[in-house]
């Protein structure tokens, strides 16, 4: 049987590849410093020494060009927390877990607008929610999959050496029941229904106290909210029936 060798790019296609990876980083750097309502064709073109009509040769339209951006930030994030947890020492799934909803927590917190973009409001106007969470096979759908996958993989996982406690289906409110299937259809790992609900509600828990940390909104009451992060991951490790795997961080 042949084995199937990739053909190199010709110069072309490599000079082409090099343009798009250079204007996907310009539009980032656009993107920090002045939001997605900052970021117009015409601006990243300045920035590149190009025209704004040069750029509809690479990305179709102001929306393409953010939405490659989204799916790069999301690998690149998702990178950091497979990296996390293969690293994890002991190589444990719960160990691993809460390393890399720490590692989760690092990267918004060293990098609040990408977070805002990939998280908060700053992209409404520009995705559904569906555009990233969705079952397709777009750039923003994968690495939203592959994002999710790192998290829903890992509690499954758990579940499977820990068994911790799940509701029974039938004590699931009918109406959340019928959402949470939906959601779970969407999953990357098949998980019953009482794991899919204790997963949600943990995800709820970090994924709000960051939000939360990221866009100030908890200064009312923490200067750092470092510890309390800490104390929820703490409790979610009883929950998830994995409380000698928690460490504290290292100094």
């Amino acid at each position: 049987m042949t084995e199937l060798v990739d053909e190199p790019l010709s110069r072309r296609d490599r000079a082409r590849a090099d343009t798009v990876r250079e204007i996907k980083q310009t539009a980032r750097r656009v993107l920090v410093d002045q939001g997605v309502d900052g970021l117009a064709l015409r601006a990243v073109a300045r920035e590149m020494g190009m025209t704004a009509p040069g750029l509809y040769r690479y990305f179709s339209s102001r929306e393409d060009l953010v939405e490659n951006v989204v799916a790069d930030l999301y690998d690149e994030l998702t990178d950091v927390l497979e990296a996390v947890r293969d690293a994890a020492d002991p190589a444990t799934p719960g160990f691993q877990l809460l390393s890399v909803a720490r590692a989760f927590r690092q990267w918004a917190t060293t990098h609040r607008a990408e977070f805002g973009l990939l998280f908060g409001s700053s992209a409404q106007g520009v995705f559904r929610p569906d555009d990233v969470h969705g079952d397709g096979d777009r750039p923003v759908q994968l690495a939203g999959q592959r994002f999710g996958a790192v998290f829903a993989a890992l509690v499954a996982q758990v579940h499977l050496e820990r068994h911790f406690p799940v509701p029974a289906e039938e004590d699931i409110e009918p109406a959340l029941q019928v959402q949470l299937r939906n959601w779970c259809a969407k999953l990357p790992v098949a998980l019953p229904l009482g794991v899919v609900h204790v997963f949600l509600s943990c995800w709820i828990r970090l994924y709000g106290l960051v939000c939360m940390e990221v866009f100030g909104h908890l200064r009312f009451a923490l200067d750092d909210a470092g510890p309390m992060f800490e104390a929820e991951l703490r409790a979610l490790s009883l929950v998830l029936g994995v409380p000698e795997e928690y460490r504290p961080p290292a100094a």
